[in-house]
């Protein structure tokens, strides 16, 4: 059941993810860059910037615009920065779930994250204004990442 205090919560949420991406610069590489650690961080975000578009596309929170750019910037940023770090080298370590086949079939995954970048760019373009038109872009950029990972993620759930 949805609350008066929704459109705040979202707005909030917007603002929260902006802040995220404010700062993320700030971050640059370290000197001992680890691309598993720097991986698994990006799609923490990307999680996190995902949670309040599912919460709309269930009817659980309202619609808000903002936040669906909001969340679709982080998505082109994991876009743009996923493909510098799955470098030769980072097949194992940390608690890494990135197949080998990132590795064994290099241009299907970059063609992964290319259909993903693509769909991400889309769905910016069309700037959903109503739930009803939310639906079909989230479900196309989703698809995306469902490609992705069911080729090149190991699944540890």
């Amino acid at each position: 059941m949805r609350s008066a205090r929704q459109p705040q919560r979202n707005s909030l949420s917007a603002m929260l993810l902006a802040g995220l991406l404010l700062f993320m610069p700030l971050a640059g590489p370290a000197e001992d860059h680890d691309p598993i650690a720097e991986r698994q961080r990006l799609m923490s975000e990307t999680r996190e910037a995902l949670k309040p578009l599912i919460g709309m596309s269930r009817g659980q929170l309202d619609f808000d615009r903002d936040t669906v750019q909001t969340s679709l910037a982080v998505f082109a940023h994991t876009a743009d920065e996923s493909r510098d770090l799955y470098p030769d080298g980072t097949q194992s370590g940390g608690d890494t779930e990135a197949k080998a086949t990132i590795w064994s079939d290099r241009a299907g995954f970059d063609q992964a994250l290319t259909d993903f970048s693509e769909a991400v760019a889309a769905a910016q373009q069309a700037d959903p204004q109503t739930a009803e038109a939310f639906q079909p872009v989230l479900r196309s950029v989703l698809g995306t990442c469902r490609a992705c990972h069911d080729g090149y993620r190991i699944d540890k759930d």
